[in-house]
């Protein structure tokens, strides 16, 4: 079955989302003379621009990168909700391989793009992208946040988000055990990179025990080198099984809480810094039945687009901090109202962002 374009009808159904509620804009970019093939995903602009990193990977196909452009973008309206932020969501994504593809000529005329959309959608930095390389895109984008402190930006947004994570984590804790102290409590954390290598600090300082694994090797040795009393195992799918672990910290790739990875999961809390880590509806039930608490990822990772939003207006690292250390206080209020409402705390979550882009929606319309 087709469309009027000879489109597969599937294909439209996706852009649309109508079971969600459907994106406002999608716009699929391609410049040949750098290589540039992009997906831009506006999911909405209820509370403002839509604000959301541009992640550059090398998706297995053309459908792949767009399903995750959509996705990202329609988390981010929830996560800039849940962060008190004047922005909807959107996400873009570059497809490609960013240690190959990736040159000055493509970001430069991926920062056209973005521009062409007058500033319904703010970029900034994801997965396989970087400061300079907002620096690079702002060139020719004034829609560009995550830029380096030389050319008017913030820096790093990973320092923030990972504080966000660990506010996330003592609120579980206080929550689950009736104090937000993670010393003496043991985090594992499955990618230790941009954030993950900050939150290892955090948990650290704090006197917790952290078991550490990513795929990488070199970000393994630098944590090992940095930090020589972190334990370090195989993979995910050990540490996962690691037996005494109370946190469960996703900082990588989405789709971390499957069918397989739950019934073997042996933390208490599920709390990282990786988007989208239900892969399915109905793992945050199935998380609920086995009694582990999961702190939902938008919420507690949302201290980098704090970061990166506050840099639109001139940007202050005590300011955002201040916002950040926050989550502490919205996650305990998710979980209360999870309790009230006899829902898992995603579910949650997602009421009180849609109540608010609800409200704005409303507001704007009369």
């Amino acid at each position: 079955m087709t469309d009027v374009t000879g489109a597969p009808a599937d294909v439209l159904h996706t852009l649309f989302r109508s079971e969600q509620g459907g994106h406002e804009q999608v716009v699929l970019c391609q410049d040949r003379a750098s290589g540039l093939k992009a997906v831009i995903a506006i999911h909405s602009t209820a509370l403002g621009p839509a604000l959301g990193g541009t992640r550059f990977y090398p998706y297995a196909s053309e459908a792949e990168a767009v399903a995750d452009a959509l996705n990202l973008a329609r988390g981010m309206s929830y996560k800039n909700a849940m962060a008190g932020l004047d922005h909807g969501g959107g996400k873009a994504v570059i497809i490609g391989d960013p240690e190959r593809d990736k040159t000055e000529e493509l970001l430069l005329a991926y920062g056209r793009m973005v521009a062409s959309l007058g500033g319904r959608y703010v970029t900034a930095c994801d997965v396989g992208t970087y400061v300079a390389d907002m620096d690079v895109v702002a060139r020719e984008c004034r829609w560009t946040t995550g830029r380096s402190p030389e050319n008017g930006g913030a820096g790093d947004s990973s320092v923030l988000t990972a504080f966000g994570v660990y506010q996330g984590m003592r609120a579980s804790a206080q929550h689950l055990w009736g104090d937000p102290s993670l010393r003496g409590r043991t985090v594992g954390i499955a990618g230790v990179g941009k954030v993950g290598h900050h939150l290892v600090r955090h948990l650290l300082d704090e006197g917790a025990e952290v078991v550490v694994t990513d795929v990488r090797e070199e970000a393994v040795a630098r944590i090992v080198a940095e930090h020589p009393s972190v334990r370090v195992v195989a993979d995910t799918d050990a540490l996962i099984r690691t037996e005494g672990l109370d946190i469960y910290a996703p900082c990588a790739l989405g789709g971390a809480l499957n069918d397989d990875t739950v019934p073997v999961l042996t933390a208490r809390v599920v709390c990282g810094a990786a988007n989208n880590q239900l892969a399915h509806p109905g793992v945050e039930k199935d998380l609920a039945d086995r009694g582990i608490l999961y702190a939902p990822d938008y919420v507690v990772n949302a201290g980098g687009v704090i970061q990166v939003a506050d840099e639109l207006h001139g940007f202050d690292f005590e300011r955002c901090r201040a916002k950040a250390a926050r989550i502490f206080d919205t996650t305990l209020a998710i979980f209360a109202r999870a309790k009230d409402d006899g829902i898992p705390p995603a579910a949650a979550a997602d009421r009180i962002a849609e109540q608010r882009m609800a409200e704005a929606r409303a507001a704007g319309a009369r």
